[in-house]
């Protein structure tokens, strides 16, 4: 399962989603999809552009996690 944490860099940066979606130059509402991970895909020139915005690389970004990880509880 690929994991997003959009809003956990954003956060680190600082930055508002309004910031994020006018110097990406994508809308609020794409920007909003991929942030809650309800997205299916997305271009790399997009990733390219939020990762330069954001001065991050992908991996910052997107997350990949066996599916067991996901469906175990958290360790206390």
């Amino acid at each position: 399962m690929i994991i997003v944490n959009l809003d956990v860099v954003m956060a680190r940066r600082k930055m508002s989603l309004n910031e994020l979606s006018e110097r990406v130059g994508i809308t609020l509402s794409n920007l909003s999809i991929l942030k809650t991970g309800k997205a299916k895909a997305i271009r790399f020139s997009t990733l390219d552009a939020i990762c330069r915005v954001l001065d991050c690389s992908p991996g910052e970004i997107l997350e990949y996690r066996a599916d067991e990880e996901c469906a175990r509880p958290p360790v206390a």
